[in-house]
């Protein structure tokens, strides 16, 4: 398992406190997380400028790499995805870390797609030969993450291109992710597959609860910091400030909401979220029972 976090502002803001030092901060969750697990197999952080994204990536745990801080501290933006990586699939290496990203994607999976290793050849040939050419690594989640982009491709979108239909773009990652979790019934139906994703072009950002846990808090106006108390935003007068945070744990003391088990979180250009239960906004062939059986 891993922990993630995903960033979505109308202004550009300091992640830092989040990111470093808040009460559950994502660096102290890679040391220990609230069930008591460590995640010190590599970390990540993306942040966007000028629509694309900046990706660094590392093998080291965040929690003992002072690179993680040191990155947190200078991110001045409104989109940012991190994670911290419990190896499961794949060796703790640089490019087995999260977050992937593509064009202007930038995807990161908590959880674990079970038997990825006879779901991977047929993964990889439903993947359009240009997205497998870019893999680098050797994860369920990056073979997810281009595979999804195909799916994408399938639907209309254009991998090299932002969205610009946030409720086609909630469509079919929720199909997706009941496909996949269908597949990894099929040939693994003892154990359920995990599937929280975080996945944003820089202007939208899709979150998914598969079967892990995951919350955000909504954030409107500008305020001190509770941690350094300090505003962090680069606030315009006659701006409304909103911002949305996801992680799969709760990282400070404000309101955080739980999103409910099986559900996708939709955030547009306006900062405005969508809360649906995947089965219902999908169009699935098959679902997968609570279980994990057909």
């Amino acid at each position: 398992m891993c922990r993630l976090y995903g960033f979505r502002a109308n202004e550009s803001t300091k992640v830092e406190c989040t990111l470093v030092h808040a009460q559950n901060a994502l660096m102290l969750q890679s040391r220990r997380d609230l069930r008591g697990a460590s995640h010190t197999d590599g970390w990540g952080l993306a942040f966007y400028h000028n629509s694309h994204p900046d990706v660094e990536r590392r093998a080291t745990a965040a929690c003992e790499d002072l690179h993680f801080s040191a990155t947190a501290e200078r991110i001045y933006t409104e989109t940012v995805v991190a994670h911290v990586r419990l190896a499961t699939v794949g060796q703790p290496t640089a490019v087995n870390s999260h977050p992937f990203a593509f064009g202007p994607w930038t995807f990161a999976h908590n959880g674990t797609l079970t038997g990825f290793d006879r779901l991977q050849e047929s993964l990889i040939a439903e993947t359009a030969p240009r997205l497998n050419a870019a893999r680098e690594g050797t994860t369920d989640s990056e073979h997810a993450f281009y595979w999804l982009l195909s799916r994408m491709e399938q639907a209309g979108f254009d991998p090299g291109h932002p969205a610009v239909d946030l409720p086609g773009l909630l469509q079919v990652v929720a199909e997706s992710i009941l496909e996949l979790a269908q597949r990894s019934a099929d040939v693994g139906p003892e154990k359920p597959a995990k599937l929280n994703f975080v996945l944003t072009d820089g202007k939208h950002l899709v979150a998914s609860r598969w079967n892990n846990s995951l919350h955000y808090v909504l954030r409107e106006g500008v305020h001190d910091c509770e941690i350094c108390g300090i505003p962090h935003v680069h606030h315009h007068s006659g701006v409304d400030y909103r911002a949305i945070v996801v992680a799969s744990e709760p990282i400070s003391h404000e309101h955080w909401r739980e999103v409910p088990d099986r559900s996708i979180l939709g955030i547009g250009p306006d900062i405005g979220a969508e809360l649906h239960d995947i089965g219902i906004i999908a169009k699935p062939r098959r679902v997968a029972a609570k279980g994990g059986r057909a």
